[in-house]
């Protein structure tokens, strides 16, 4: 009898936490190492738009998520100064018609729980820093801080922008700083929700920044993302706190709709938003990467944590269609998911300049072809994500990794 799989997950994150579940239901012995004492997300809202939500619902996660989550109406784009419409994305009734799934607004400590309840018990190893990876003959060993070792089939990076596995595979290249500084707060409405933020995802344009509120936690909260251009970043703090003055001053002048929001918050976080260029390669022998260790991208496109949810999936896929043959199986998982999350990066770049326009001239011609394309066809306006959502991770099949590689023709 041929023994199971065995796989390393470095990284308690939602892309680890995702491929360990998923892993654990197709049988593979796994065990996921964290280096955070618990399992947790900071306190932000994420959109799970519903390439992603087919995900979560192929791991049987569909009604926690619906309960956990918010329904938006449409992704509004408005003007930053005075709300006017852009644009109007319809969501609430054309995503499961058009893409076979809803698209949700969800508090990231609601998703991360909902994954790491997939992780089976003694499967996860928490207070544990991983330092390295290297390929032995037919093994992977990944080593510790404390002095530990772990040997599998496959050690997997799940461990972010930062990844102590990337640098152990491809060198120490540090993420490129992208001038961007990222604000997120979220308010709570335990009792009603206010009039001044619509039930929709709102993209509020203006020049050099823009911003994303919507709802999460069934409606009891709002979600603020954001994002104004900076050429002062200290890289060190990678995850700063801030304040309600600080934001109020970034944006300054903007809809008195946002100045009312951002006047509640109470706690106020930053982040820089680093970037890197897409990679030719994600694997070293018995070594891989997934999500933000394989390949980071600007939030423009709401995809990071979407991309390294599908990762997972996939890369389970593939592992227990080819058993112990994990080179055939780290193949096909390249295959499939290197094209789309290497389109995904670049678009999401160009999203970041659309949004932020600095000049009037530059908002008027973009905001002209908005209206044009809205009215031959709202889901080809705005965002422009339609190519994004209508992907099925679920429908990956070992041995036939096309579906990426087409939509990137």
């Amino acid at each position: 009898m041929a023994r199971a799989l065995r796989v390393g997950v470095i990284g308690g994150g939602i892309g680890g936490v995702a491929l360990t579940g998923a892993l654990a239901q197709r049988g593979i012995d796994v065990k996921v190492f964290e280096r955070a004492a618990a399992f947790g997300e900071v306190g932000a809202g994420i959109q799970m738009t519903p390439n992603a939500a087919k995900v979560l619902r192929g791991l049987g996660l569909a009604d926690e998520l619906r309960r956990a989550s918010f329904l938006p109406q449409a992704i509004v784009g408005r003007n930053w100064a005075t709300a006017r419409e852009l644009f109007r994305t319809p969501l609430i009734e054309d995503c499961p018609k058009l893409y076979g799934a809803d698209f949700y607004h969800v508090h990231r400590a609601d998703l991360h729980a909902m994954l790491a309840s997939l992780v089976p018990d003694g499967a996860a190893v928490l207070s544990t820093a991983c330092t390295g990876v290297r390929n032995e003959a037919d093994t992977a060993v990944a080593t510790f801080a404390d002095g530990s070792e772990y040997e599998a089939d496959l050690i997997v990076g799940a461990d972010g922008v930062r990844s102590a596995v990337r640098s152990a595979l491809f060198g120490s290249d540090a993420p490129r700083f992208t001038g961007h500084m990222c604000y997120r707060a979220v308010v709570p409405f335990p009792d009603r929700r206010p009039e001044f933020v619509s039930p929709d995802s709102s993209f509020w344009m203006g020049p050099n920044g823009h911003v994303v509120t919507y709802y999460v936690r069934s409606g009891a909260a709002v979600n603020i993302v954001a994002v104004s251009e900076t050429a002062n970043w200290v890289e060190e703090s990678w995850n700063a706190p801030s304040s309600r003055e600080e934001l109020l001053n970034a944006f300054r002048g903007w809809h008195p709709n946002l100045i009312r929001l951002f006047e509640r918050t109470a706690s106020v976080f930053k982040w820089g938003l680093f970037d890197r260029d897409p990679m030719q390669s994600w694997s070293v022998g018995r070594v891989a990467l997934l999500g933000d260790s394989a390949h980071p991208m600007l939030p423009f496109l709401s995809q990071g944590a979407a991309m390294a949810i599908e990762d997972g999936y996939v890369l389970a896929a593939a592992l227990a269609g080819h058993g112990l043959d994990v080179a055939s199986a780290l193949r096909d998982y390249q295959a499939e998911r290197l094209p789309r999350t290497s389109r995904v990066q670049l678009e999401s770049r160009e999203r970041g300049r659309t949004y932020h326009l600095p000049s009037r001239l530059a908002q008027v011609r973009r905001d002209a072809m908005y209206r044009v394309q809205s009215l031959l066809n709202p889901h080809s306006s705005g965002i422009k994500a339609n190519w994004v959502y209508e992907y099925d991770a679920t429908a990956f099949k070992p041995g036939n990794a096309q579906a990426a590689l087409r939509q990137a023709a």
